[in-house]
């Protein structure tokens, strides 16, 4: 068992890190990565240039463990929402729709971060590439893991395939909720979550 010396040093730590990554996401999200610098990140997360560096190597580092620690507790929300389900005795659709609620859930909260994640999915350039796409497999198996079970019980057809509808499911949220943060910010969570819901559901056509 840790000291309380050390538990409180860690803590600190992780509180001060908290500070590093919710000012660099903000500052990056309002002038891009190159554009900001580590003195505004040490001004608006309220410490000294010195202890950025004592935290992370450099500016990519930060950044690269902020795709770590976004990606992550994504993750962790999506298995939960699955766990969470399971335990209810839910279906493998209950459980896919609980985790799109948990996607949009943890969108409405970080915003910010989010738009950061989808843009560096879309560039190839970057030192931490390798890094965000070992994070967003991460998260996109933690779906695919429940399609797999729908697909051994015979909840869904064993024809669909398995990890392009987990990317796609994903996608799916990310897209929606930021064109709903961006473009239709009168809706409601609740809004949003329904009417993806529908489409999970294969709800959106007419009477035939």
């Amino acid at each position: 068992m840790e000291s309380s010396t050390t538990s409180g040093g860690r803590t600190r730590r992780e509180a001060t890190r908290q500070k590093l990554y919710e000012a660099a996401v903000t500052l990056i999200a309002e002038q891009g990565f190159s554009a900001t610098t580590v003195d505004e990140i040490a001004e608006r997360a309220g410490v000294a240039k010195g202890t950025v560096y004592y935290n992370f190597a450099s500016k990519s580092v930060l950044f690269e463990e902020l795709l770590r620690h976004g990606v992550g507790l994504l993750t962790a929300s999506l298995r939960q929402a699955a766990e969470d389900t399971a335990q209810r005795g839910g279906s493998k659709v209950d459980a896919l729709d609980a985790m799109v609620r948990a996607g949009l859930v943890f969108i409405e909260r970080y915003p910010s971060f989010t738009q950061l994640y989808v843009a560096e999915l879309w560039r190839t350039n970057r030192t931490w590439q390798s890094t965000l796409m070992v994070v967003r497999e991460q998260a996109v198996a933690v779906v695919e893991g429940v399609l797999r079970e729908g697909v051994q019980n015979g909840e869904f057809s064993e024809e669909i395939d398995v990890q392009l509808t987990a990317s796609a499911l994903v996608g799916m949220v990310l897209v929606a909720a930021l064109d709903w943060q961006a473009f239709q910010p009168e809706r409601s969570l609740d809004d949003v979550h329904a009417a993806l819901s529908r489409l999970l559901q294969g709800r959106v056509s007419g009477p035939r």
